[in-house]
């Protein structure tokens, strides 16, 4: 069992930065792909970055280039850097874990609340 706890959300003006981070129990954390996933009110889960246990990462395009995932095998976290925040980055922001290279995810966090105003 792998638990996940998100911390960092906030309310920020447009073009400011945050920086989430997302604290892992267990003794396999290096072993997890990691992700990052946000819900909007009204819209659905959507993904926006993962770093694989081998250290590949990946963004929704909607961030690339403003967002950087990075993980920290040995504090047992994985981080999102956020910059140049726009409004329609406001949601809630959820870490979630996958032992398998594809499929669905193992563990999910409780969400962190992220709101950019213009």
């Amino acid at each position: 069992q792998v638990q996940l706890v998100e911390s960092g959300g906030g309310s920020v003006q447009a073009g400011a930065s945050l920086r989430l981070s997302c604290a892992a129990s267990g003794r396999t954390f290096s072993s997890y792909n990691m992700g990052w996933f946000r819900q909007a009110p009204g819209k659905e889960r959507e993904f926006v970055a993962r770093i694989s246990s081998g250290l590949n990462r990946y963004y929704t395009d909607s961030v690339k280039g403003r967002f950087t995932i990075s993980r920290h095998n040995a504090k047992n976290t994985v981080y999102l850097q956020m910059n140049s925040l726009k409004p329609e980055d406001t949601a809630v922001y959820y870490c979630a874990a996958r032992r398998q290279n594809y499929g669905p995810e193992d563990y999910w966090g409780q969400g962190t609340q992220v709101t950019v105003s213009s």
